[in-house]
């Protein structure tokens, strides 16, 4: 069983597999066919549906669209070739100086 501990690996190897194995009535597919333009458009989106939702002091909006600008920066990362493990070893890098 999956648990909220992996949540965020397991959605990119899901977004990994919809990219290398396309479903034709997939959101993820969908974005992988549109192209980075499309990518880059839906992560300013949500960006900014973030900042709206923390100006409106709203928790509820700001974890709905943080989750959001989440899937599709996994999907900005796939498209790019950058794994989970090259942020997290960055974000190592950044905490250890």
């Amino acid at each position: 069983m999956d648990s909220v501990d992996n949540i965020i690996s397991k959605l990119y190897s899901v977004i990994e597999e919809r990219k290398q194995n396309p479903e034709e009535k997939s959101y993820t597919t969908y974005l992988f066919r549109e192209g980075i333009d499309k990518i880059l458009k839906k992560v300013g989106e949500e960006s900014s549906e973030v900042i709206i939702g923390a100006k409106n002091n709203s928790k509820e909006e700001v974890i709905y669209e943080t989750s959001d600008l989440v899937y599709h920066m996994l999907v900005l990362l796939v498209e790019m070739g950058i794994s989970i493990d090259d942020i997290k070893q960055e974000l190592y890098k950044r905490h250890s100086k």
